[in-house]
């Protein structure tokens, strides 16, 4: 089957991205091979992943072959509650299709050749890949416990390859529908300021735009633009966005027209630079008061990735100010880890301090899991 890249991820953290055009390497010159493609992920430090939580998952960089996008998601603990205590893998969609993809697929590890001949794989029922992330895979690909007595475990690494055949990828539609662009022709109403019909004033920047899109998207505008809270505000009065920056209002208006993660500013006041973990902080604390959950998901999402020892105090107490449980969840898990010197250090600090003043459960919390590693 011809290769369609490789992804390393390194104690959970993706290294080294697919190539978008790594399919074109080898193009596959036989009927016998048009249509199929294989995948590699090494997955190198699996000691220091093994514990991660159930449902806490490790996804590919977006790899192309025989014209789409696809990756790779792999669960150390599990998808499912019901799964915990095996890996769980998936191939889904990197893109968002007109027409259903369908492709046949296997998942084995890079030793199990028997397991990898085309003949195999097309023997294997196709399953119909329709919208981006949408996937299909073993929820019990296999027991953690039997990996860490097999070959397969070497040097503290593994990979797993994934065959795929494209059922679909040489007949092209005599009509082939465009993909959805709703998003962009929202968003470039919202870049040329056509038909705005609302003003914001954020700190010493003001913001127009569309009252019927901000409401549509967010139950917190529409109650504030055609609810009781709208009496009183006169139809070119300018609404008053409190206790926010003006770079962070710009970036939830953004997602509102496009519903993409923002890209982080650069630069904040006087010129400083702002940390992304900070970013993010503030653009959730946005996205939780104006009622965006997808928004707060993908925020909670992003600050799981940089948890460290610099910052997983001020990131445990905005996931437990905004209600946020899987951030929570990832914070104590990270904690849990840790020596009992680096722990006394952590609830020394002011932030901790702050925690346990205001959301007590959180040192139980962390209490029930330093008992449960015991």
């Amino acid at each position: 089957m011809p290769f369609a890249g490789v992804s390393v991820v390194a104690d959970g953290r993706l290294v080294q991205p697919s190539s978008p055009e790594s399919a074109m390497f080898y193009p596959g010159s036989s009927a016998a091979s048009r249509g199929s493609w294989y995948h590699l992920l090494v997955v190198e430090g699996y000691s220091r992943i093994k514990d991660l939580p159930n449902g806490k998952r490790i996804k590919t960089g977006s790899f192309k072959a025989g014209g789409y996008q696809w990756a790779l998601k792999s669960y150390p603990n599990g998808d499912l509650l019901e799964d915990a205590g095996y890996i769980s893998v998936f191939l889904s969609l990197d893109q968002d299709v007109a027409q259903p993809v369908k492709a046949h697929h296997h998942f084995s590890f890079i030793g199990e050749v028997g397991k990898q001949e085309p003949a195999r794989v097309r023997g294997i029922k196709a399953s119909s890949f329709h919208k981006k992330g949408y996937g299909f895979g073993l929820h019990r690909f296999m027991k953690r416990e039997a990996l860490e007595k097999s070959e397969h475990l070497k040097d503290d690494c593994f990979t797993i390859r994934c065959d795929f055949i494209i059922a679909e990828a040489a007949a092209a539609p005599l009509i082939e529908v465009p993909p959805p662009n709703l998003s962009e022709h929202l968003n470039h109403l919202f870049v040329t300021k056509v038909g705005v019909d609302v003003t914001f004033e954020v700190g010493h920047e003001t913001f127009a735009a569309h009252r019927c899109v901000l409401a549509s998207r967010s139950a917190v505008f529409m109650a504030e633009l055609f609810g009781p809270m709208k009496e009183g505000i006169a139809i070119d009065d300018a609404i008053q966005i409190q206790d926010m920056e003006p770079n962070v209002f710009k970036a939830l208006l953004n997602f509102v027209y496009t519903d993409l993660m923002p890209e982080m500013e650069v630069e904040g006041q006087a010129g400083e630079a702002v940390s992304k973990v900070t970013w993010l902080r503030h653009l959730l604390a946005a996205a939780d008061r104006f009622d965006l959950q997808q928004l707060k998901s993908m925020c909670e999402e992003r600050l799981s990735e940089h948890i460290n020892l610099g910052s997983v105090t001020a990131i445990l107490g905005l996931a437990a100010q905004h209600h946020c449980r899987g951030l929570k969840e990832a914070c104590l898990e990270f904690l849990k880890v840790q020596s009992a010197a680096i722990l006394e250090g952590v609830m020394a600090t002011s932030d901790w301090q702050h925690i346990s003043a205001t959301d007590p459960s959180v040192l139980n919390e962390l209490i029930a899991k330093l008992a449960s590693k015991a």
